[in-house]
C-alpha cells in the first residue's frame, strides 16, 4: 500500500501516472502589458510535468477579478496563446494541466484595473489590514492596502457566472485539460459563503444554501460549457485566509456545498486544510463527512510529506494528494519522493518576485548529480 501513491489514476477519464497533484500557487511572472504567460510560464510548468496532474496557479477571469500584479489571465487572445504555449510544453514533456478559475473579490486595489474601478464582493466590507502587491515606478512590486470594496449587484453577479463559464471556455481553447474554480482562501465565492460578510437581501445572502447559490450557478454553467467530468472545486474549511471567519456550522455549510456538487456530478472536489493539522487526522468530523458526501475525486492538501500522504490514501481519507510549495523548489518532486531522496528549501524571497531566479533555476537530483562531478 506504500506505493499507492505512485500508482495510477482516473481522473473523470484523465489518466494519471501518480497521485501526486501539482498545487495552484501564484507566482506573479506575468508579461506587465498583456497580462499572459511566458516563455518562462511554460518552461516553470514543463519542468514539472512528472506530477499525476498540475493544477495551474489561480488566472483572473476578468480584469474585474484581478487582486495582484502580474497574475495572467484568460480573457484575452494574448492570453489565451499564453497559455497555449504552456499546455503544449506540459503535454510534450508528458503532463496533464488544469488550470485554475479565479475572481478575488474584495481582495485588491484600484490601480490593478486599467479605468481604476474598486475591488467587489457580496458587501462594501473591506479588509483591515491585509495588504497586496501592485507594481509602482520601475516595475517593481510593493505591498499596499487593500481599497475598500463595493457591493456586486445581483445583475453583476450574474454576469460573473458568464466570466467564469467564458474563461472555462477560454482554457479549453488554450488546450487544458480541465478547469478548477477557486472558491478557497477568502477570495470571491468564499466571501459569499461567509455570513459575517455576506450580508445581502438577494437571492444571494441569507441562509446556507443562497450564501452557496453563486458558487453553485458558476459550477453548473462551467460544468454545461466544458463538460462535468472536467471540472474540479477548490475550497478551504476553516481557513482564515484573507482576514475570513469560521463559518459558525462548518459540518453543515461544506457538507451541502459537497452534496450539491457530487449531484452535479463534477469531477473533484480539492479540500486545502491552511493549517496543516485537522486533515491529517482520520477521524476529523469534517473530513469524514466531506468523504460520506461527495462521492467523486477528493483531492487532500495542505501540510503533505511522503509519510503522510501515503497515510490518508491507506485510510482512504482522500485520492489524490496536492503538494505546494515543495514544487517550487523540487521540479522532480514525485522523482525524490519515490526514492526518498533530500527535498531542496525554497527561497521565500523569489517565489513572486518576477523573473527566472528562484522560478526555473531550481535543479533536479540529476542536474545536481552533474554539477558535482
Amino acid at each position: 500500500m506504500s506505493r499507492k501513491l505512485f500508482s495510477r489514476y482516473s481522473l473523470g477519464g484523465l489518466a494519471l501516472p501518480n497521485r501526486v497533484v501539482m498545487a495552484p500557487m501564484n507566482r506573479n511572472r506575468a508579461s506587465d502589458w498583456q497580462l499572459a504567460p511566458t516563455a518562462l510560464t511554460a518552461r516553470y510548468y514543463a519542468q514539472r510535468a512528472s506530477a499525476g496532474l498540475i493544477i495551474a496557479e489561480g488566472t483572473p477571469v476578468s480584469p474585474q477579478a484581478r487582486g495582484c500584479a502580474r497574475t495572467p489571465g484568460i480573457y484575452s487572445q494574448a492570453q489565451i496563446a499564453g497559455w497555449r504555449n504552456v499546455t503544449r510544453a506540459v503535454h510534450r514533456a508528458g503532463g496533464r494541466i488544469y488550470l485554475q478559475l479565479w475572481h478575488v473579490g474584495r481582495v485588491g486595489h484600484c490601480s490593478l484595473r486599467a479605468d481604476g474601478s474598486p475591488p467587489v464582493g457580496p458587501s462594501a466590507i473591506g479588509l483591515e489590514k491585509d495588504r497586496v502587491p501592485i507594481l509602482r515606478a520601475g516595475g517593481e512590486p510593493v505591498l499596499v492596502r487593500c481599497d475598500p470594496p463595493r457591493a456586486l449587484t445581483s445583475d453583476e453577479v450574474r454576469a460573473t457566472v458568464d466570466d467564469f463559464a467564458r474563461a472555462a471556455e477560454n482554457a479549453m481553447v488554450a488546450g487544458f485539460d480541465g478547469v478548477e474554480i477557486h472558491a478557497a482562501n477568502g477570495y470571491l465565492f468564499d466571501q459569499f459563503r461567509c455570513p459575517y460578510l455576506n450580508d445581502r437581501a438577494d437571492e444571494y445572502g441569507g441562509a446556507t444554501r443562497a450564501r452557496w447559490r453563486f458558487l453553485l450557478e458558476t459550477v453548473e454553467a462551467v460544468a454545461d460549457t466544458v463538460g462535468k467530468a472536467k471540472v474540479g472545486v477548490r475550497i478551504s474549511p476553516l481557513g482564515t485566509a484573507h482576514e475570513m471567519q469560521f463559518d459558525p456550522a462548518p459540518l453543515f455549510a461544506y457538507g451541502y456545498l459537497a452534496c450539491q456538487l457530487d449531484r452535479l456530478g463534477i469531477g473533484y472536489l480539492h479540500v486545502y486544510d491552511q493549517s496543516g493539522s485537522w486533515m491529517h487526522d482520520p477521524q476529523s468530523d469534517l473530513l469524514q463527512h466531506l468523504r460520506a458526501c461527495f462521492s467523486q475525486t477528493l483531492i487532500l492538501c495542505g501540510g503533505f510529506d511522503r509519510e503522510r500522504a501515503e497515510a490518508a490514501l491507506r485510510a482512504d481519507c482522500g485520492d489524490l494528494i496536492a503538494f505546494g510549495k515543495h514544487f517550487i523548489a523540487n521540479p522532480d518532486l514525485v522523482q525524490r519522493l519515490r526514492i526518498g531522496a533530500p527535498l531542496a528549501p525554497w527561497d521565500s524571497a523569489t517565489i513572486y518576485k518576477g523573473g527566472a531566479r528562484g522560478y526555473v533555476d531550481y535543479p533536479t537530483l540529476e542536474e545536481e548529480a552533474v554539477s558535482e562531478t
